[in-house]
């Protein structure tokens, strides 16, 4: 599959769009909703699908992931699978694409979730400390790496990018807010960095009186003394990636890549931990201003038409947008009607607490104060309660075997409680550390999977620890419980090794 490689061209609004924007933008900041200048750009599909697949960014590194990306996309809208209706940029100014075909009715939608969007990304503290000029960044990013390939070669670039991004998930999304080691010194520079010595020599005879091979190996042991000189990590790190970048024998292209598949991986981190928040605090807005301010009576059934398509309940797994948008509905009810508090958490009597409203009106600013400062597993943990999960009928379920049907098993609203929160701690994810970088004083990396409940997928471990190989030179391991039992899994170089805690 051929790498996408184009930015796509911008195109202005037609004077009703135009119209349509200034109008909805000061419904919006009527709200009280704050955000940074929104560029909206419109693109027929083709354009839109090739975006998307960029994960919303115009110009980015060629990688032929975004063209199966693409071809995936492309497919999907042509037998009417998914349609897109708009993107929006966390960026300063924000950037924000409208389908061409889409009816003017869905642009005033699109455009009212898109301010939705754009308030949150400005607002909400996960996302403070992202690049708001990305949409640069990506650029150079992309710049950078097109370099690289014409120096070393399409191949060694994109295999290289194969094996960082297989691990980009592989970062503490916490760091950027907790400091926990000291200030990291500044990247090395060529001229800094010990490289073996070579031979003065006249440029054609270099490579047969400085044979690579050699300079190589002498390369890969000066490292190797470099690591050994204590242990290392001093305490187990979680940014897997930037103790890769610090520490791994890569040549400087290496690390610049690598230090570029970390620097957007921070970049997205914000945005799957504030999903549900995000697209129903959107939802929630788009909904608002539409049926209050923005629609005329011909467009009202459109409208309903598509809203509850966005909110449709999605059989076998949790709508974002169904979610967010009930509990910040939920939110700002139970604050108007006074629904919080010692008196209303003592109250035992059901009826009493369906019909209580004590005219309180502070659901507006409740649901500000919460925007600001919550992520999806505080907000899932703060609000989702025993009202709000009975109402909106939630239960736990599992496939049954013998019968060959999922079946409910649980409607305990704390257990269906845990269950999300389980499925949005580390996105699901296992957590891994890097535990020792010169591990049984052989210069290899040990990897430690911090057992919580999620186990690790084996071909998927296995996969990973390959990579890592690659990147690091030397043979990796990782510790883990499988089955109840600890087991140190490792990748050589050759085969996969397996022993148990007892050796």
């Amino acid at each position: 599959m051929a790498p996408l490689t184009s930015a796509i061209p911008s195109r202005g609004l037609s004077p009703e769009l135009e119209r349509m924007h200034v109008e909805i933008e000061k419904h919006a900041r009527d709200y009280g909703l704050d955000f940074y200048e929104t560029i909206f750009e419109v693109l027929d599909f083709e354009e839109m699908n090739m975006v998307a697949s960029y994960g919303g960014f115009p110009n980015r590194y060629p990688h032929w992931r975004f063209g199966m990306e693409y071809e995936r996309m492309s497919k999907s809208y042509s037998y009417g699978l998914h349609k897109i209706y708009e993107m929006v940029i966390n960026n300063d100014p924000c950037y924000a694409y409208l389908l061409e075909c889409n009816h003017l009715v869905d642009q005033k939608l699109v455009m009212a979730h898109v301010y939705g969007h754009c308030d949150f990304f400005k607002n909400n503290i996960w996302f403070s400390k992202t690049n708001r000029k990305m949409m640069d960044t990506m650029a150079n990013h992309a710049t950078r790496i097109r370099k690289y390939i014409d120096r070393y070669g399409l191949e060694a670039v994109e295999t290289f990018l194969d094996r960082c991004l297989s691990i980009e998930d592989l970062i503490d999304r916490h760091s950027p807010f907790i400091q926990r080691r000291a200030k990291p010194e500044e990247p090395r520079k060529e001229d800094d960095r010990e490289t073996p010595m070579k031979i003065s020599s006249s440029e054609y005879m270099d490579e047969y009186i400085n044979p690579p091979e050699f300079l190589q190996a002498q390369k890969l042991k000066m490292d190797d003394e470099r690591r050994k000189r204590k242990h290392f990590p001093e305490e187990p790190q979680r940014d897997v990636l930037l103790f890769l970048i610090e520490s791994a024998p890569l040549e400087n292209w290496q690390h610049e890549v690598l230090a570029i598949v970390r620097d957007e991986a921070y970049y997205f981190a914000p945005q799957a931990q504030t999903k549900i928040m995000n697209e129903g605090w959107a939802t929630y807005w788009h909904a608002k201003i539409m049926t209050q301010r923005a629609l005329t009576d011909a467009e009202f059934i459109d409208f309903a038409d598509h809203h509850s398509g966005t909110v449709a309940m999605q059989p076998g797994q949790i709508n974002p947008y169904k979610l967010g948008f009930e509990l910040w509905k939920d939110i700002e009810d139970r604050w108007n009607r006074g629904k919080f508090g010692k008196e209303y958490d003592d109250c035992d009597d059901w009826m009493t607490k369906r019909n209580w409203d004590r005219q309180v009106g502070l659901g507006r600013e409740k649901i500000f104060e919460t925007r600001r400062v919550h992520n999806d597993i505080t907000f899932i943990d703060a609000f989702f309660t025993e009202e709000f999960c009975i109402e909106h009928k939630f239960f736990n379920y599992q496939y049954n075997a013998e019968r060959g049907v999922y079946e409910v098993v649980d409607r305990n609203w704390k257990n269906v409680k845990q269950s999300l929160l389980a499925g949005l701690t580390n996105f699901g994810q296992p957590v891994i550390l890097v535990a020792d970088g010169n591990f049984e004083n052989r210069g290899e990396l040990l990897l430690e999977h911090k057992h919580d409940g999620t186990d690790l997928r084996m071909d998927y471990a296995r996969d990973t620890l390959e990579n890592l190989f690659r990147i690091w030179s030397r043979p990796v391991h990782i510790r883990t419980i499988v089955e109840g039992r600890e087991r140190l899994l490792g990748f050589d170089g050759e085969s996969h090794l397996e022993r148990t805690s007892d050796g």
